[in-house]
């Protein structure tokens, strides 16, 4: 990697300025140092620091580059602007960017001057047995025009039962194939302490992707879990750490954290805990991207009073943050129901900006499940941990995917 020269963090805010109208796509100005502005020496840009990723004993960025959103299947500037600045790990996905994600990576790298042992790639399988996941990454592996994943998740894992004798016997062929190199996989539902659990007791797996965010910095029971996790050497690898809230969109937008918007501010704390080798964000601009990687440059952390104004405004946003738990506030609807997955959807549309997405994907719900309306949510909500207004919610969403 290159040497990490003296920058400020208003300059770095203003790199790649231009990138939208395509100034820094060039062959040329690839990973890893810049190239020389006309007239000017080249310049190394800082990198992004790296930690070792559990029993891997490969070093990653501390900022991955999601690819959940849309990439330009012919040549992505945002991957470009990234491994720039040293985020040469790329999480993708098959169902990915509407199936495109492995391709616009594979065409990447391709059409750049980065090989592809600079990247690493982690890719996923929605689907869970052995047949269907070897089937989806084969398939991956076509589309990346590569021959191996650096990583392979099974993708949302719910049930443990999944990581049995016939998986880890399939993991380890894949991995003497040369298909694989690390195994792992994601999970962001309700029972994220029982899969970390059940991670940190079997060997072969050497990751795993979930949702943790400041906001859970107290929570004791996925703090032992974390905690096993780092002593077998699985690597833990932070989604979700905007902990974004729905239907609060006008809210969180007010809230700064010393010199740090909000999310920078909770990146940073969640690279504060040095169990985490990594936090993945949904970096779809260029003026996300910048700013993550600013707040990843700068190694100053967090003071007390920064912390404080985290915790204020956990407080003020905690009901409006769903944690997915379906398993608690579900069975007290008679109706089939799905809150954990609407109001996921619902901060697609909200906070993410992803409209579209969030209305598709609604509508892959059961016919039974998108009938949000006339249904009593009070005793939901009275088992809800955050005391989340799920009638609330409930009613935004089916304002947005109902109109």
């Amino acid at each position: 990697m290159a040497r990490k020269s003296e920058i400020s963090r208003r300059d770095l805010l203003k790199l790649g300025a231009g990138t939208g109208a395509m100034a820094f796509v060039g062959r040329d100005l690839l990973f890893p140092v810049a190239a020389a502005q006309e007239g000017e020496a080249a310049t190394a840009l800082p990198q992004v620091p790296r930690r070792i990723l559990g029993k891997t004993g490969q070093s990653v960025p501390i900022l991955l580059q999601g690819g959940s959103m849309s990439l330009d299947t012919r040549f992505d500037p945002k991957l470009a602007e990234a491994v720039r600045f040293g985020v040469n790990y790329f999480d993708a996905g098959a169902n990915y960017a509407g199936g495109n994600c492995e391709s616009a990576i594979g065409n990447f790298i391709e059409t750049s001057d980065v090989s592809r042992d600079q990247v690493w790639v982690t890719s996923k399988s929605h689907i869970h047995d052995p047949l269907g996941l070897e089937q989806t990454l084969d398939e991956g592996l076509i589309r990346l025009k590569s021959g191996y994943f650096d990583m392979y998740f099974l993708h949302g894992l719910k049930d443990p039962l999944f990581l049995d004798a016939e998986m880890k016997n399939l993991v380890e062929r894949l991995q003497k194939e040369g298909k694989i190199r690390h195994f792992g996989f994601s999970c962001h539902d309700g029972n994220v302490v029982e899969l970390l659990n059940k991670a940190a007791d079997t060997a072969w797996i050497d990751a795993v992707m979930f949702r943790y965010n400041f906001d859970q910095y107290g929570n004791k029971e996925l703090n032992d879990a974390m905690d096993r996790c780092f002593k077998a050497g699985v690597g833990l690898i932070a989604m979700k750490t905007q902990r974004s809230e729905v239907s609060f969109q006008k809210e969180w937008q007010k809230f700064a954290v010393g010199k740090w918007t909000k999310q920078q501010a909770v990146l940073k704390a969640v690279w504060a805990d040095e169990r985490i080798a990594a936090a993945v964000s949904h970096m779809d601009t260029f003026d996300k991207l910048k700013q993550n990687i600013a707040a990843a440059l700068d190694d100053v952390e967090l003071g007390q009073a920064e912390w404080e104004e985290l915790e204020r405004y956990g407080a003020a946003t905690r009901s409006a943050a769903c944690d997915g738990c379906d398993h608690i506030c579900g069975p007290a609807v008679d109706e089939p129901v799905q809150i954990g997955a609407t109001l996921r959807y619902l901060m697609y549309h909200d906070v993410y900006g992803e409209q579209e997405k969030a209305r598709t994907l609604f509508r892959k719900l059961p016919i039974e499940a998108q009938r949000l309306c006339g249904i009593d949510y009070t005793a939901a909500a009275a088992r809800c941990p955050r005391g989340v207004d799920i009638a609330r919610h409930m009613q935004r969403a089916a304002e947005v995917f109902q109109a």
